[in-house]
């Protein structure tokens, strides 16, 4: 399992502590060594052989049309959180990839209408939470939340 993130580091870690509760191992790209690497290189050798990604869209960045004011601008993840999400949509498809979504960060408009998952800290995790890690075929034991 990848997990994809941008500078939230909270939210990153209570990711792949819930997954670790689960008897879930969930890679972090920038935990992983670079042998020397590219950063895309490594992402490609370390995303090869995982089933599934949980995709954290915090509000890192702002954005908007080159025409729009400051005050207009958006919350939006990181330009490689989106990336990678594109990439695990077409190299797994949409079913085995989870997008968390914290606060009104704007969504890809090629991704409207795909389910998300809100993101929220504090949130007690529920059992309907794991349900898509269920769904994608993937092993999770719920008696160890």
């Amino acid at each position: 399992m990848f997990i994809v993130h941008g500078h939230n580091r909270e939210a990153k870690f209570e990711v792949q502590a819930l997954l670790g509760r689960l008897g879930l191992e969930g890679v972090i790209l920038d935990e992983q060594s670079g042998r020397g690497e590219t950063i895309i290189e490594k992402f490609e050798r370390e995303a090869a052989d995982v089933a599934f990604a949980v995709v954290l869209l915090t509000p890192d960045d702002q954005g908007g049309v080159a025409t729009a004011t400051l005050d207009a601008l958006k919350p939006r993840a990181r330009q490689n959180v989106i990336l990678e999400l594109g990439y695990f949509a077409a190299k797994l498809g949409r079913g085995r990839v989870c997008a968390l979504r914290q606060g009104a960060v704007e969504i890809p408009s090629d991704y409207n209408g795909v389910q998300y998952l809100g993101l929220r800290r504090g949130r007690r995790v529920e059992d309907r939470d794991c349900r898509e890690l269920r769904d994608a075929g993937l092993r999770v034991d719920m008696n160890r939340l």
